[in-house]
C-alpha cells in the first residue's frame, strides 16, 4: 500500500489558521528567489487575503539564520516580504529551526485561539514548511497544504546519486512524504477559512 496521499482534494472543510512559513524576502524576492516565486507569492497573498477576511487566525514563521547566511536576523533577507497586521491579532513566530513547533509558542498559540484546522504555505517544501506540518499532524491538528502555494529550490545533481530535480519535483515528493493524513488541495483558492 503507497504511504501518501495519492490524490488531492477537492474542496476540503474549511481551517481556522493560516500558518505562511519563512516568506522572508531573501526566498522570494531577487536574484536568490525560489523558481517561480511571483507565482507563489500571489497564492500566498490571495490565501493571506481570504484569511484576514474571514477573521481566521495568521501566523507568520520567520526564521533566524546563522550568522552570514541569506536570512540572518536583521539582513535585508530575514525580513518577512509579506506585512504583519498585528492589529488584526497576526503573530510572528520566531524560529532557529525547520520545524515551527520546535522551542517555539506556536501550539499553545493555536491552542489558545481554538485551532483545530490549518492550512500551511510558504518556503521550503522539503525543509521547514514539511517540517511544520508534520509536527502539526502528530500534535492532532488537520492539515491542508496547497499545492501551488509552497515552494523550494532545484535540488542540485550529486554524482553518482542523481541528475539535477526540479523544484516542482521536489516540492511534490515533499508533499507525498508527509502521509495520507495530509489533505492536499491542488489550488490555493480552494481552500476555505473561518473564525477559530
Amino acid at each position: 500500500m503507497p504511504a501518501g496521499p495519492v490524490t488531492p482534494e477537492a474542496a476540503p472543510a474549511p481551517v481556522q489558521a493560516l500558518i505562511l512559513v519563512d516568506m522572508q524576502s531573501a526566498f522570494v524576492a531577487g536574484d536568490a528567489a525560489v523558481p517561480d516565486a511571483r507565482r507563489l507569492l500571489d497564492r500566498v497573498r490571495d490565501l493571506l487575503a481570504r484569511a484576514r477576511e474571514s477573521g481566521a487566525l495568521v501566523v507568520q514563521l520567520q526564521n533566524d539564520g546563522e550568522p552570514g547566511a541569506p536570512d540572518a536576523p536583521g539582513t535585508p533577507g530575514w525580513r518577512l516580504h509579506l506585512p504583519v497586521e498585528a492589529e488584526r491579532g497576526e503573530t510572528v513566530v520566531r524560529k532557529t529551526v525547520d520545524d515551527g513547533f520546535e522551542e517555539t509558542g506556536l501550539e499553545e498559540l493555536l491552542r489558545e485561539a481554538g485551532v483545530a484546522d490549518l492550512a500551511i504555505c510558504g518556503v521550503m517544501s522539503e525543509m521547514c514548511v514539511s517540517a511544520t506540518a508534520r509536527t502539526a499532524l502528530e500534535l492532532g491538528f488537520r492539515v491542508v497544504l496547497p499545492h501551488d502555494a509552497h515552494a523550494t529550490y532545484d535540488i542540485p545533481a550529486a554524482e553518482g546519486i542523481s541528475d539535477l530535480v526540479p523544484a516542482a519535483v521536489a516540492s511534490r515528493v515533499a508533499e507525498w512524504a508527509l502521509g495520507d493524513e495530509v489533505a492536499i488541495v491542488a489550488r490555493a483558492r480552494d481552500v476555505r477559512f473561518t473564525k477559530p
